[in-house]
């Protein structure tokens, strides 16, 4: 699991719901840092939050999704922007879960665990 976030109260926020849950997590400030670190931590999932400093959350999904290595990552976009031509954009990209900020935890966890098992989110 790999939270990527630049606002850091979010980011611990976030990783530690799902510590809690069993994920083990590792953290990013933004998308660069992702990419630098996604293959070494090989998660399951990343959350990415879209407005972030030097590379955003759509630039972040739209270079997992060009390389190979990263491209099977499941992505989920924690976000305050989810207007439907943000559903849109990130369906195109291949984003597989939205999120919206304010989130409630036990969504965002059960969105986690479905997308590490396998499933689409409901």
């Amino acid at each position: 699991m790999l939270v990527v976030d630049d606002d850091e109260v979010i980011r611990q926020l976030i990783a530690v719901n799902l510590q809690l849950e069993g994920f083990e997590v590792d953290t990013a400030v933004d998308g660069l840092d992702c990419l630098e670190r996604v293959r070494d931590v090989a998660p399951d999932v990343i959350t990415l939050d879209v407005m972030m400093p030097r590379l955003d959350g759509w630039e972040t999904a739209v270079k997992l999704r060009e390389d190979p290595e990263t491209a099977g990552i499941r992505v989920v976009m924690i976000t305050a922007r989810a207007q439907d031509r943000d559903v849109v954009r990130g369906r195109e990209i291949g984003v597989d879960a939205y999120v919206t900020k304010p989130f409630d935890p036990n969504e965002l966890i059960r969105t986690v665990r479905d997308l590490a098992s396998g499933n689409r989110p409901v």
